[in-house]
């Protein structure tokens, strides 16, 4: 991986940007345009929680050395193509947060030992669940995640435009934490 060039920022992506997720149009169209690069499979080098909120929408926790390593993608994303990703992300609005996150290449030969990868860690940004409830998500999913957002997670994704408009999505996320933390089944709580 060379430099990253001026005013380009490198993404890790762990959830339904990735490729053949619902939400990957959003990277194919910043390729088309030469606003974002694919550049491998990577993996976090701390542990974080990676869980799943209200509509199987995916969420990283700031918690460091809770969950698993997390499996994601790389991407190098001009300034435009980084606005285009904070507005999905509705980093504006309280839904994610922007920060700094360590990860390492996942692709390397198996004889390259975890240390060697980790040794080759580079710091780039991922979008967090936002402060405000993002403790608060971990323990309504009974402090389980996993470590890849896959189909069977991804099985359950309501689109931003097939949930209900009447409520804002910060208080969905509200409202998924206190019937979770309510009661063991929920109809929209994810179970591992």
């Amino acid at each position: 991986m060379g430099p990253v060039q001026k005013n380009r920022t490198l993404i890790f992506t762990y959830g339904t940007l990735k490729r053949g997720f619902p939400n990957h149009g959003l990277i194919e169209d910043l390729m088309l345009t030469g606003d974002a690069i694919f550049l491998g499979v990577y993996r976090t080098v701390e542990r974080f929680p990676l869980v799943c909120g209200p509509f199987h929408v995916p969420f990283l926790i700031n918690l460091l050395g809770h969950g698993d390593r997390v499996w994601g993608e790389l991407y190098d994303v001009t300034a435009k193509g980084l606005e285009r990703m904070d507005e999905l992300e509705g980093t504006s609005l309280g839904h994610y947060e922007r920060l700094p996150i360590e990860i390492f290449p996942a692709e390397e030969p198996a004889d390259h030992g975890i240390e060697k990868r980790i040794a080759a860690a580079v710091g780039v940004e991922a979008y967090y669940a936002h402060r405000s409830y993002g403790e608060e998500l971990w323990r309504s999913n009974g402090e389980k995640g996993f470590c890849r957002y896959s189909e069977k997670e991804a099985s359950g994704y309501v689109r931003r435009t097939e949930r209900p408009q009447n409520i804002s999505f910060l208080q969905q996320i509200q409202l998924f934490c206190s019937s979770s933390s309510s009661s063991t089944s929920s109809p929209v709580a994810v179970t591992d």
